[in-house]
């Protein structure tokens, strides 16, 4: 008989029909047994009233696969809103160690309590509510793209394994590669600017690795980042506006598909709105020093506390939880930024921030040949190095203006499904304390 998924079973009233899966949960209620199976759809309730079947059962744990052939029938307090009566149960693969953790059940995500999580993460993701956040986090990354390639977007995926260093910083995890010294790329910046001349528009979605010495709720070792990239662009405003549409899109869209999910973490209300507020960093220093009297005026980049403060702000003064702080110091510059011809003491970048965390830094890239050269020197690198002769090249025959962004799929997550750390949102996360499972 062909088998019969979860979702599927309420379509087959009345019809006898064969599911399989995990034994998911057993209990005894006024001399009946019911089970509830797992499989990759959600879960089928199970009534057995033959002593003979229920003793096929005996000794065995949650995580037992099953074959299960009942008739269907009508039960709107059952998952589904239906059940398979009469049936008989064949045990394809029997687990006699019960598990470490009771899967069945809101498994805690205190802080005191993640280690745990985590090292029974093979296990905890086969509860349902761990799932959703796992089942969010996969649609989520699918409207990206969705989004991107209706905007003419090319996906490329560029090296892991490299000679330099494209944010010119010392966090890098260094390696040897067969005699050579080479690192783990914190990046796809140089590789994703190259591929402008080529496609105009590319994205990547991909691990990058950054070598912090940092165990905050904030920050891994090994994150998943989108990257873009889009040549001919008129100015910074319309690279905000593209980030502002995508995220838009996307999050719209999580809180229209998935609100069962969401409400199982107590996700809050999504307040956004089109156009996302600008505040630039020097206006942020000033409202946050005014409100509450501690001093930010010369701070070279916005604090954990100033970006929290700000999306509170927005929320309450513009609608919406997420703004762009614009017009970043140039004192935070990297070499391959634009310097806001406007005020050269800043770079035409823009951190996004939401729920009051950076998701992403937004800024226009600087394509001139000359001028590119010369900002690296001035951040003491050599143009002339092995590492940035292709980088370079592109630029020497001809890249247009361009910008992108590095944005954090991890903590979009996080923020998006209403958890505390950033690590929750990860499948298996890497900090500077766990490399394992």
């Amino acid at each position: 008989m062909q088998r019969i998924l979860a979702r599927e079973t309420k379509n087959n009233i009345g019809k006898t029909i064969t599911i399989q899966g995990w034994l998911h949960k057993k209990r005894l209620l006024g001399g009946l047994t019911f089970i509830n199976v797992r499989d990759r759809s959600g879960l089928t309730q199970v009534v057995i009233d033959n002593k003979d079947e229920v003793e096929k059962l005996r000794g065995l744990q949650i995580g037992t696969i099953v074959s299960i052939t009942g008739n269907v029938v009508e039960e709107k307090r059952a998952p589904g809103g239906a059940e398979l009566h009469d049936a008989t149960i064949e045990v394809n693969v029997p687990v006699t160690d019960e598990p470490p953790i009771e899967i069945d059940k809101p498994l805690s995500h205190k802080p005191d309590n993640l280690d745990t999580l985590f090292d029974n993460r093979v296990i905890g993701l086969r509860n349902l509510s761990e799932q959703g956040v796992f089942r969010i986090r996969s649609q989520i990354l699918r409207n990206i793209r969705s989004f991107l390639y209706d905007q003419d977007f090319v996906e490329i995926q560029s090296p892991k394994i490299v000679a330099g260093n494209a944010e010119g910083g010392s966090e890098v995890f260094k390696l040897d590669y067969f005699g050579k010294e080479a690192s783990l790329a914190q990046s796809p910046q140089l590789y994703k600017q190259m591929m402008v001349g080529v496609f105009e528009r590319v994205f990547e979605i991909g691990p990058a690795f950054r070598a912090e010495l940092s165990a905050t709720t904030r920050h891994v070792s090994e994150v998943t980042m989108l990257d873009i990239e889009m040549g001919f662009i008129e100015n910074h405003e319309q690279l905000l506006d593209f980030i502002q549409d995508m995220v838009y899109d996307t999050a719209n869209k999580i809180y229209d598909e998935h609100k069962d999910i969401l409400n199982k973490f107590n996700a809050p209300e999504l307040k956004l709105v089109k156009k996302f507020p600008r505040y630039s960093v020097k206006e942020i220093h000033e409202m946050y020093s005014k409100a509450t009297g501690e001093n930010t005026h010369n701070d070279k980049d916005l604090s954990p506390a100033e970006e929290r403060w700000i999306c509170d702000y927005a929320k309450k003064h513009d609608g919406c939880e997420a703004v762009f702080a614009t017009n970043l110091p140039i004192e935070a510059h990297k070499f391959y930024q634009m310097i806001n011809q406007e005020d050269s003491g800043t770079v035409l970048s823009a951190d996004l921030l939401f729920r009051g965390i950076e998701l992403a830094t937004c800024p226009m890239r600087e394509n001139d040949y000359k001028k590119l050269t010369k900002q690296m020197e001035q951040k003491g690198i050599d143009p002339n190095a092995a590492g940035f002769e292709s980088y370079l090249k592109a630029f020497k025959y001809g890249l247009p203006i361009h910008g992108g962004c590095g944005f954090g799929i991890d903590r979009f997550v996080e923020k998006l499904v209403g958890l505390d750390n950033v690590k929750e949102a990860i499948l298996f996360p890497r900090d500077i304390n766990r490399l394992v499972p």
